[in-house]
Order: C-alpha cells, then sequence, then structure tokens
C-alpha cells in the first residue's frame, strides 16, 4: 500500500542548507505579508501579521530574538495570541503555549484541476453563512474577512450553501487553498474534491501554483488531497501561544 504520505524521498522535514536562500513556503505566513498580502500588514519590528479579524496567523523571523518576542507581545497585545507554524517555537517565561499540534504541508504541481459549472463565486454578502459553515464543519481559522485574501467558491443546494473553498495564503509563486469543507448532510458527493479542483483552477489560471495545510491528524483529508495529486512537502508544527497579560 502506497504510503499516506507519499514517497518518503519527496519529503523535507528538516531546515534548509545553510547558505541556501529560503523557499517561499518554508515560512508561508512571511513571505505573503512581505509580498502579495503586503497590504494587510501589521508590523512592530520583524514581526508582523494579519489584521485579526482577517487571519490569526502572526510571522516570526527564522531566528527569534528576545526583542522580536518583544515585538510580538505589542503586536498582539496584553493576553494576544500569536498562531504560527514553525518546526520548533519555544516562548519566554510570561508566554502561555495554548496549543501545540502536528500538522503537513502539500504541494499541488500534479493536480488535475478543472473548473466546476456547479461553484458559484462567494462574496462579502455570503460571509454570514460562510462562517456558519465553518463553525459547523471546524476546517480551520476562517474570520469576517478573510474572504478579502482570495477567491472563494460554493455550491448552493436548494439555496443553501453546502459546500466551500477558497485561498487564503499567497507567498510569491503560489497561493494555499483553505476552508474546504462540507455540511455533514451533503458529504459523500465528491463536493470538497470538485472544490479544490475548481479552485487550483483559478490559481493555475494565474500562472502560480496550489498548496495546503492540513493536521497530520486529519488522515481522510490528506488521503482525499492525496488522491488529487498534492504531494507531501514538509511536516510541520501548528503554534498557538498567548502573551503575558501585562
Amino acid at each position: 500500500m502506497r504510503p499516506l504520505f507519499g514517497s518518503d524521498s519527496s519529503v523535507r522535514t528538516s531546515a534548509p542548507l545553510e547558505g541556501a536562500p529560503p523557499h517561499p513556503l518554508d515560512n508561508p505566513a512571511r513571505s505573503s505579508l512581505t509580498g502579495p498580502h503586503a497590504r494587510f500588514a501589521e508590523r512592530r519590528g520583524d514581526v508582523l501579521r494579519y489584521p485579526p479579524d482577517v487571519s490569526p496567523f502572526v510571522a516570526l523571523p527564522e531566528s527569534l530574538t528576545e526583542r522580536d518576542w518583544a515585538d510580538a507581545a505589542a503586536l498582539v497585545g496584553p493576553g494576544g495570541l500569536v498562531s504560527c507554524s514553525a518546526a520548533e517555537l519555544t516562548p519566554p517565561a510570561g508566554w502561555e503555549v495554548v496549543a501545540r499540534g502536528a500538522g503537513v504541508q502539500l504541494t499541488g504541481d500534479a493536480v488535475a484541476a478543472a473548473p466546476d459549472e456547479e461553484a458559484v463565486r462567494l462574496t462579502g454578502a455570503d460571509v454570514p453563512e460562510m462562517l456558519a459553515l465553518v463553525e459547523l464543519t471546524r476546517p480551520g481559522p476562517f474570520l469576517p474577512r478573510t474572504i478579502e485574501l482570495g477567491h472563494y467558491l460554493g455550491v448552493r443546494r436548494r439555496g443553501e450553501l453546502v459546500a466551500m473553498a477558497g485561498e487564503r495564503l499567497s507567498p510569491p509563486g503560489w497561493t494555499e487553498i483553505s476552508a474546504v469543507c462540507t455540511h455533514p448532510a451533503h458529504r459523500g458527493q465528491g463536493l470538497a474534491a470538485r472544490l479544490v479542483r475548481a479552485v487550483a483552477a483559478g490559481v493555475r489560471a494565474r500562472g502560480q501554483t496550489p498548496f495546503l495545510h492540513a493536521a497530520a491528524s486529519n488522515t481522510n483529508a490528506i488521503r482525499l488531497y492525496e488522491r488529487l495529486g498534492f504531494r507531501l512537502r514538509r511536516t510541520t508544527t501548528f503554534h498557538s501561544v498567548r502573551a503575558p497579560a501585562r
């Protein structure tokens, strides 16, 4: 049986070789906020973040100093959360580790992208329904202004939004597919696969390559993405740490 994460020879789990230029996907939130998503960036020193109603992600520098942690605390405010992905993250005294979880990053160079006739473009008017679907299905962070990060597609049945997927992080040359979810009453119909292909088709049309993240424990989603042609690029850890209250 083929390994869940594809061929081990293609997986990069360690840091780049010393002196090698960083890959845009090694720190995708930072690559996005210093590149295509610079208009969203809120900055303190060398630490950046999205507005808290757009995305929870904070972009930290690769080698963290005490000054960087102080800047992160000032940026998110007392008791604020720093959410990021990194192989390791050891906050200083006074910070609280709220959550840590193993994750995977997959790239879609070989995805069979294709438009979908039933998929409709979602807009700001659809956000209340999108938030309700996310609350029900828990695909990952989706906030009131997340839709501003890229294109989102959905499928409606009898007027009800029952499935969606869209674009989130945007490192140069890449677009992350995110918020892939289907109402429980409509699962098993291939809607998630169709929407991922449709979003990927839009990404490809702009000359970019799709990628995505998933919790390592979400093996059903990972199997779906592998069937669509995504391949594991690296493993990572999702971190959420709380700044000191004062």
